[in-house]
């Protein structure tokens, strides 16, 4: 599947560490995203070759691609650009439950919502589907970390 280029405008990440093909559809509170995995990856040589699955750490990683993409929309929408050149980094995940297995072929739909934002702080909830089944669940906060360079 290509990767749309509203996708490529909106995260720093690239191939081989991109897992969001689409959006969906995006608001102030919520995004929709899916990522088809082709069977071509790297890691399914080794994760496992006589039954080969995605990684569950690339499925929790992939719903925080998709909510980069909510938050710097989110941003770009508000008046205030204090945060302006900071990227979104990891600070906790919690309430993990993986249900599903995700192989080969299959196309994951990402549903991620805002649920809290404090300061530099944004607590979200993130779930996982395949095949009209629950893959994974979790939360996680992200704080806005100013760059270096910025």
């Amino acid at each position: 599947m290509d990767i749309s280029p509203e996708v490529l405008s909106s995260l720093p990440h690239r191939p081989p560490f991109l897992f969001v093909d689409t959006i969906n559809d995006v608001n102030d509170q919520r995004i929709v995203c899916q990522k088809t995995f082709t069977g071509e990856e790297a890691f399914f040589q080794g994760h496992y070759p006589e039954y080969p699955l995605v990684p569950g750490v690339l499925l929790c990683e992939a719903t925080m691609q998709a909510g980069a993409i909510l938050l710097k929309k989110r941003l770009e929408n508000a008046a205030e650009k204090k945060f302006d050149g900071a990227l979104p980094v990891v600070a906790k995940m919690t309430d993990i439950r993986f249900r599903q297995s995700v192989r080969p072929g299959d196309t994951i739909l990402m549903e991620v919502a805002l649920v809290e934002s404090a300061a530099n702080a944004f607590t979200f909830s993130a779930s996982v589907s395949v095949n009209g089944k629950n893959a994974v669940r979790l939360k996680y906060v992200v704080m806005l970390v100013k760059r270096n360079d910025a």
